[in-house]
Formats: C-alpha cells, sequence, structure tokens
C-alpha cells in the first residue's frame, strides 16, 4: 500500500540502516525528472552519441522521468559506495607490459555486491512502513547522476560522472523507488569552477564540451560497450587499458578529500593486480571466466577483451610480446584475428607473417592485412 509521510524520523531511520548496510551516502528525491536532464539526454541520442548502446534510445522516455519507470513511485532513496582506490590509478599507463584496467572492476563485481546490500534494505523498509520498493543498481534506465545530484549526493561534473565533496568522483550509485513520501534534499551545486583537468586530460578527446560526452570516442565504452573493430583512430590513444579507462576521474581535485573504499569486496583482487600483457593474450573462454569471475570484466567475454589485449600489445612497442600476437594469427576469433594483424604491424614484424594474408576469408583482417602491408 502506498504510504506518506513527512516525518523527519523516517529519513533518521532509513539512512541508519542504509549506513549499516555499508552505504556511505544517503539521500533523498522525489520521484521527478531531474532539471535538464530529459533535455540533455534528447540531445545525446539526437547526435548518435550513444554509439551502439541502442537500448538508450528504446528506454528514452523511462530513463528520462522515473514516474514514466515506475508511476507509483513517490520518492527515491539515492545511495551511494565508495570505491575510491588506495593508490595512483594511473600509474600502470607507464607500464608497457602491464593492462590498465578501471578501479571499478579490480574486486567484486558492484553489481552482485550492491544488490544484495540494496534487497536487504529495501525489504527492511517495505516491512517497516507497509511500503512498494524497488531496488536499481545500473540494470534499469534509470539517470543515476541526475538524481544523485538532485538529492544533493554531489554534482554531474564537466566529465558528465558525479562528483562528490567527500568522496571525489569515486562513488558507485543505487537507487530504491518507494511509493512512501519521504520529504526530499537539495539539490547540490556545481562546484566545477573554472577547472577543466578532467577534459583536457581524455586521450581521445570524448568530450566536445564541457558536461557533455561523446561515448563513441570515450575508451570506456570502445573497450567494453563497443563489440566490432575498434576504429584505427583510438587504437594508439588507448594505449595499454584493456578494460575501461579512468584518466577524466582520477584527475579530479576533488578527490584529495576521498579515503580508500572501506568496503573490502572493492579493492583490488590479488588475482588482478599484477596483470601482464603476455598473460592475458593467452586467456581462453575458461580461463577467462575463471580469472574474471567475480569482476564486472566478465560481461565482455573473452573475445573482446584479447581484442583489447592485443591494441595494447601492439602499443606496447616490446618485440617480445610479438609472439603472443602472432600466435593469435589463428585464433577463431575474426576480432581477435584482426587485432593480432594490427598489432604486429604496429611491431614493425607483420612483413613476416604477410603470406597468411592470403588464406584469410574474413574481409576485416584482410582489411588490417592490407593496412599492414602498407606501413
Amino acid at each position: 500500500m502506498p504510504s506518506s509521510t513527512s516525518s523527519p524520523d523516517i529519513r533518521v531511520a532509513i539512512a541508519e540502516r542504509a549506513r549499516t548496510e555499508g552505504f556511505d551516502v544517503v539521500r533523498f528525491a522525489r520521484a521527478a525528472a531531474p532539471p535538464q536532464a530529459n533535455e540533455r539526454l534528447g540531445h545525446f541520442l539526437a547526435d548518435g552519441r550513444q554509439g551502439t548502446m541502442d537500448w538508450m534510445a528504446r528506454n528514452a522516455a523511462r530513463r528520462a522521468d522515473p514516474s514514466v519507470l515506475w508511476p507509483g513511485a513517490k520518492s527515491i532513496i539515492v545511495l551511494g559506495i565508495s570505491y575510491a582506490p588506495g593508490h595512483d590509478p594511473l600509474a600502470v599507463l607507464a607500464k608497457r607490459d602491464a593492462g590498465a584496467i578501471s578501479v571499478y572492476a579490480q574486486g567484486d563485481d558492484y553489481h552482485d555486491v550492491i544488490k544484495k546490500k540494496l534487497k536487504r534494505l529495501a525489504g527492511g523498509i517495505a516491512r517497516s512502513y507497509s511500503s512498494d520498493v524497488k531496488v536499481f543498481v545500473d540494470t534499469a534506465p534509470v539517470m543515476e547522476k541526475p538524481l544523485a545530484q538532485a538529492a544533493g549526493a554531489g554534482w554531474q561534473g564537466k566529465h558528465t560522472n558525479l562528483v562528490s565533496r567527500e568522496f571525489g568522483s569515486w562513488l558507485f550509485l543505487a537507487s530504491i523507488f518507494t511509493s512512501l513520501e519521504i520529504e526530499p534534499d537539495t539539490a547540490e551545486a556545481d562546484h566545477c569552477g573554472q577547472c577543466r583537468r578532467c577534459l583536457d586530460v581524455c586521450p581521445t578527446n570524448a568530450f566536445p564540451a564541457p558536461y557533455e560526452l561523446d561515448a563513441r570516442r570515450c575508451i570506456s565504452y570502445l573497450t567494453i560497450e563497443h563489440k566490432g573493430h575498434i576504429a584505427r583512430e583510438f587504437r594508439e590513444a588507448i594505449g595499454n587499458r584493456i578494460y575501461g579507462c579512468d584518466d577524466c576521474l582520477a584527475v579530479c581535485p576533488w578527490n584529495k578529500f576521498a579515503h580508500a573504499a572501506h568496503e573490502q569486496q572493492f579493492h583490488p583482487s590479488e588475482e588482478l593486480k599484477h596483470l601482464r600483457l603476455a598473460q592475458l593474450a593467452r586467456l581462453e573462454n575458461e580461463s577467462f571466466r575463471t580469472l574474471f569471475r567475480k569482476s564486472a570484466v566478465k560481461r565482455i567475454g573473452r573475445d573482446r577483451f584479447v581484442r583489447n589485449v592485443l591494441i595494447a600489445i601492439g602499443n606496447s612497442g616490446d618485440l617480445s610480446l610479438a609472439p603472443e600476437a602472432e600466435r593469435l594469427l589463428d585464433d577463431a576469433s575474426p576480432l581477435v584475428r584482426a587485432m593480432a594483424v594490427w598489432a604486429l604491424g604496429r611491431l614493425g614484424v607483420a612483413s613476416t607473417h604477410r603470406q597468411r594474408s592470403l588464406n584469410e576469408r574474413d574481409p576485416d583482417v584482410r582489411a588490417e592485412w592490407d593496412c599492414a602491408s602498407a606501413l
């Protein structure tokens, strides 16, 4: 049954329960479209900046307005958990024989960790207040960042990610939609000022303007969401980033207030601390699933992941890695074979294998051989 309350006691009680579950941020917002969210989403989609993420356009109406997603919702409990690293996340970019994985994916998959907490918290709220609830953690058309700003949890910085004065750029966001009417918090103001570090550091110029992102140029999109061949114009800039990119997050000055995440499951696992490209290039489907069984990396599958590894090998300038690319010229996946050709071309040893191009039937792989021949 839908419920209504304006008592501050419910806010205090929910916040206490949430913090017991390990949430660092607990704020409240109305279940309404955040200011400018619909307009910004429409502009993003009209320009095709979502790339191949077609689901964003299909669910645009529900994404823009929580009341369309669930008409029964009256309030939204916005929750956040810090995943701030205890080390410099950009230091690995100088290690050309290593693969750089985004901080958020170095520990256990946040979807799994947070959803368990959300369900326990939401279940308690539903029982205590006879209310209806729905939980979301990056698995439905919810505009988490604009809602978080509306709830006062932070503001969307110029890199379009949420920035918190307390936790910097390192917050996982989740939400509980409820039929309860809860007094909302005041929206957070923008505190970016004249700073543009996040814009200037981007290796692929993915920000057409402050507060705007073109996902088609974003390394996180290219290495995670994009299922096909990564355009040649971006490969060198990718460097050794094999899953995601933390550059724009890591340089934010507000991170100086963030402390290393208290949730142990978000700390880098021992297995993922020191990943070498030579090791990763040898992953087959089973060994890939085993290595990344707890990590969000598992979602992209072995072939896309090895595609990324081969781009990193090509960028390494390390001839000792050439045999790993050579071995993958015979891989079952055309996606992998094409990037093996590109890697060998970058390393300057493609010419010794050019005879293989005559037997290659996949047009994309043949195209890579043609480009390698022109080098």
